[in-house]
C-alpha cells in the first residue's frame, strides 16, 4: 500500500478516536484551569491485550549502529537502529515496559491528530530487563518490521504473543522512518516521510533486517542474552512496507527461513524467485487478487510453501495494535471487531512460525469453519 494511502487510513482512525475524546470532555461542567484538568483526566488508559501463551514475557531495548553503512536519509552519518527484544521469562514481578516514549507519543500523535499521552501511556505486559527463560540456543527468533511512519511499538501485541509462546522477538525501529527515542535522549523524526522514495525505504528495510540478524547471532552479539537464540530457526515479517522489506531480506539473505507480509505493497519488488515459506495476509480491499498488482507478481515468484489470505472486515492497520486499541475507546470503524482482528493476527503469525520453525501443524493456515473471516486465494 502506498504511504499516502496508509497515512490517510491512519488519520481516519485517529480522527474517530479524537472525536470520542472530545465528546467525553464536552460534558464536563468546568471552566478555566479545570477544563485542562478534565481534558487530561478524560484521556483513557489503553492496554495491549495480554498474550495467550504459556510463558510470562520480558523485554529489553538495544541500540545498534551499523558502522560504515551510510544512512540513506542523513548522508554522512552511520545507520542507527533501535530494537526492542521480547522473550519468555519466569519473572512476573517488576515494572512493565512503556509502550513508547513521551516524545515518540507526541510525534506520532501529532501525525494522527491524537494526544501524545494517549499513546505513551498504553500499558504493556512485559517486565523490563527480565532474565530470559531458556537454555542456550533454544529460542527460535522472529524479527519484525513496522509500517512506514509507524513506531515499532505498534507491533507490541504480536511480539508479546510470540514471546509467550517461546520465541525470541526483535522489533526494529528504522531510524528517520518513524519517531525513535535513543538511550542518550535524542528523538528523531520521520525524515523519509517527506521524501518520495518508497522503493528506497523497502530496500533499506531489507538491509536493516539482515544487519539486526548479524547483531543478534554473530560472534560478538549486541544482546548480552543472545545465546538463547537458535540462529538456525529465524523468521522475518512485518506490517505494510515492513512486509515488503521482509520479503527483500528473505530474497537476499538465506538465513531467514520463513517470512510474512501484513497488507504491504511489495515496493522495490525483487524479481528473483523465493523457495522458502512466505505468507501474504491482506486487508479486505487491498488484499484481494488484482487489487495490488505487486501481490500478484510476488505470488508468482514464490516457489516454496505459500499462502495468500484476506481477512474480511479489516482495513490496513487492523492486524496491528490499532485493532484492539481502537476497540477499547469504542471507535473501531472496521466491520470486524478489533479484538477478533487481534486474535486472528496472533493466530496466523504464531501458527505460521510454529509450522515453519518448529514443524508443528497449524489448522488456521488452511481453510476452516473455525475462521470464517479468512479467505484463501490461489490455494
Amino acid at each position: 500500500m502506498h504511504r499516502h494511502v496508509e497515512r490517510a487510513l491512519l488519520a481516519a482512525t485517529a480522527l474517530a478516536v479524537t472525536g470520542a475524546l472530545t465528546a467525553s470532555t464536552a460534558n464536563a461542567e468546568t471552566t478555566g484551569a479545570d477544563t485542562t484538568a478534565a481534558a487530561e483526566s478524560a484521556v483513557p488508559v489503553l492496554h495491549v491485550p495480554a498474550p495467550g501463551g504459556g510463558f510470562a514475557t520480558g523485554t529489553t531495548r538495544l541500540h545498534l549502529v551499523d558502522e560504515g553503512r551510510e544512512d540513506p536519509w542523513v548522508p554522512g552519518t552511520d545507520r542507527e537502529l533501535m530494537v526492542t527484544m521480547w522473550y519468555p521469562t519466569a519473572e512476573t514481578d517488576g515494572p512493565t515496559a512503556p509502550y513508547m516514549s513521551p516524545e515518540e507519543g507526541a510525534l506520532f500523535g501529532a501525525q494522527l491528530n491524537l494526544p501524545g499521552e494517549l499513546l505513551s501511556s498504553v500499558e504493556t505486559n512485559s517486565v523490563i530487563d527480565a532474565e530470559p527463560l531458556a537454555d542456550d540456543g533454544t529460542l527460535p527468533l522472529v524479527i519484525l518490521s513496522p509500517g512506514f511512519s509507524f513506531p515499532r511499538a505498534t507491533l507490541t501485541g504480536l511480539a508479546e504473543e510470540l514471546a509467550s509462546n517461546g520465541y525470541a522477538v526483535a522489533a526494529v525501529g528504522h531510524n528517520y522512518e518513524a519517531p525513535i527515542t535513543f538511550p542518550d535522549g535524542r528523538t528523531t523524526e520521520c525524515l523519509a516521510c517527506d521524501m518520495d522514495n518508497v522503493d528506497e525505504v523497502a530496500r533499506t528495510r531489507g538491509t536493516d533486517l539482515s544487519f539486526v540478524l548479524d547483531e543478534l547471532t554473530g560472534d560478538d552479539p549486541a544482546w548480552e542474552d543472545a545465546g538463547v537464540i537458535d540462529a538456525d530457526r529465524v523468521a522475518v515479517g512485518g506490517h505494510s512496507i515492513g512486509g515488503a522489506g521482509s520479503h527483500r531480506a528473505m530474497v537476499a539473505d538465506d538465513r531467514f527461513d520463513a517470512g510474512f507480509n501484513l497488507d504491504g505493497t511489495f515496493f522495490a519488488l525483487d524479481p528473483h524467485k523465493l523457495d522458502r515459506p512466505f505468507m501474504m495476509v491482506g486487508a479486505e480491499v487491498h488484499g484481494q487478487p488484482g487489487e495490488d498488482k505487486s501481490w500478484d507478481k510476488a505470488w508468482k515468484k514464490l516457489r516454496g510453501w505459500k499462502r495468500w489470505i484476506t481477512v474480511d472486515g479489516t482495513t490496513h492497520s487492523s492486524l496491528t495494535d490499532f485493532g484492539p486499541l481502537g476497540e477499547q475507546v469504542g471507535q473501531n470503524a472496521d466491520e470486524l471487531d478489533g479484538n477478533r482482528a487481534n486474535e486472528i493476527a496472533r493466530a496466523l503469525i504464531v501458527g505460521f512460525v510454529d509450522t515453519h520453525l518448529r514443524g508443528e501443524t497449524a489448522p488456521v493456515l488452511d481453510p476452516s469453519t473455525d475462521w470464517p473471516e479468512l479467505e484463501f486465494h490461489k490455494y
